[in-house]
């Protein structure tokens, strides 16, 4: 936003300055030339004066710009994840709005299980307005040792698995102990999900993973809570 009001304001002295003919613009000139005239040793201090004003504001521009990267922090994992015992179903309580859920309205839950080749199969399934089934099946793989909190999923067809494009992260952020409630997100904040063993979930507990989360630098005031019946209960288990 300088660059323009910079220019504007040129701009406008410059016609004001014309504006009032020859005469002004001759004392411009003699002004200036006048500055010429000034001693060496004051000319050369507010030359020096300049430069060192030139070289602050340029040192206060860059920290400005650097403010919005050194203000969310890199976002942490949990410290380990046990695989095995994570798979299994997790009912989803909330999520950040996303375009590859937006038919989805209520009974949406994921169901994990654990292939012979150590990747993880995804089994997500939710309910439509017109009370139709959506399921989507994917791969999960996991990023780094055997108890790494970071894990890849795809739902891309397998002849198309070795695109890094197609594999989106998932990244533990938050668990309980008792893996009852978990909070899955990614590195740049715009995708996360709550989930549950149940479909419905202790207020406290609840209100006290929002209040973790927001610490994590997400904006947990744009959570859309999960719907879920009796029978879409019934059916993900």
């Amino acid at each position: 936003m300088l660059l323009p009001v910079t220019v504007a304001a040129s701009q406008g002295i410059w016609m004001a300055a014309h504006s009032q003919g020859n005469r002004h613009r001759r004392t411009v000139l003699s002004t200036i030339t006048q500055s010429h005239r000034l001693p060496a040793r004051l000319r050369s201090f507010n030359f020096r004066l300049l430069r060192a004003m030139r070289s602050k504001l340029t040192a206060l521009f860059l920290c400005a710009c650097a403010l919005p990267t050194l203000a969310r922090e890199e976002l942490n994992t949990v410290p380990t994840l046990d695989v095995p015992r994570y798979m299994g179903t997790w009912f989803e309580i909330a999520k950040l709005p996303n375009w590859f859920q937006r038919k989805c309205v209520r009974d949406t839950a994921a169901r994990y299980s654990l292939q012979p080749d150590g990747r993880v199969q995804v089994l997500n399934r939710c309910r439509t307005e017109a009370g139709d089934t959506i399921e989507a099946i994917g791969t999960a793989r996991q990023i780094g040792p055997a108890t790494s909190a970071k894990l890849e999923v795809r739902f891309a067809p397998d002849w198309l698995s070795f695109l890094p494009a197609v594999w989106g992260d998932y990244w533990v952020i938050d668990l309980d102990d008792n893996y009852q409630l978990v909070a899955v997100g990614e590195p740049k904040r715009e995708y996360l999900w709550v989930l549950s063993r149940q479909a419905q979930v202790e207020p406290q507990a609840y209100a006290a993973l929002l209040t973790r989360l927001s610490r994590k630098g997400f904006d947990v005031q744009k959570l859309e809570r999960t719907p879920h019946s009796p029978a879409g209960a019934a059916a993900a288990d």
